[in-house]
């Protein structure tokens, strides 16, 4: 058994279900600058970086002094789509009931406002005790987002679970000495995150909440998942 005094999820690919719609967003704001549009797989690997970081790997052609215009468009389509954003079946119970039993906190590309306005929406944000966002320090995969939430918590790095669905992700949590978790049902491939030597790789919400069952954590939520998994 391994117990962690945090549990730090990303956002998008990992809680809510927005990969496929943010990757056609910066695919719709390239065509719209009329830059050469980067493929599915190429848009939906640069989700969980900053926004300006994501575009100058995802769109390189794009000049530094049209970052800010092609940033209005990509806002532009993704707030046209945002209602849209469902979260992870089953997602919801497990955080309700990781929360009574362990701090959480979201480390994600958002901007603030951004994580704002998606608390809102999903009413999930009372369940988290911290949160850090790419306008507002390093973005991933740089470790500062988990380094400054365990001096926030005062504990050590290593006693921090990161849970995501990037490589961006994982390579934080190499960087900062924090153990993780690939979950393979958002962003990135298995063979992707593999690379990164997490814990566990997990494909569904109903498996991780088997995962941290096993480890301690969300007991009543892996069975009451699987009771309706069976019916």
């Amino acid at each position: 058994m391994r117990g962690f005094d945090l549990i730090v999820f990303d956002w998008d690919g990992t809680i809510v279900d927005s990969t496929a719609m943010i990757a056609g967003c910066i695919r719709s704001a390239a065509a719209d600058l009329a830059l050469e549009v980067p493929t599915l797989e190429q848009a939906s690997h640069v989700i969980g970086l900053g926004l300006l970081d994501a575009l100058s790997h995802a769109v390189p052609s794009l000049k530094p002094e049209r970052a800010e215009e092609f940033s209005a468009r990509y806002r532009h389509h993704y707030l046209a789509g945002e209602s849209n954003i469902v979260l992870f079946a089953g997602m919801e119970s497990l955080l309700e009931a990781l929360a009574s039993e362990v701090p959480l906190a979201v480390a994600t590309g958002k901007n603030r406002r951004g994580l704002a306005r998606a608390f809102e929406s999903t009413r999930l944000g009372p369940l988290f005790a911290a949160s850090r966002c790419a306008d507002e320090t390093q973005s991933k995969p740089h470790p500062a987002m988990l380094l400054e939430l365990a001096a926030h918590f005062n504990i050590p790095a290593h006693r921090i679970l990161m849970i995501g669905d990037t490589s961006h992700d994982l390579q934080m949590a190499l960087a900062a000495g924090t153990s993780a978790i690939g979950v393979t049902y958002g962003a990135h491939l298995h063979a992707h995150l593999e690379l990164h030597k997490p814990l566990a790789l997990i494909a569904s919400v109903p498996e991780l909440a088997a995962w941290l069952s096993a480890n301690g954590l969300a007991t009543g939520c892996r069975a009451q998942l699987h009771t309706r998994v069976s019916e």
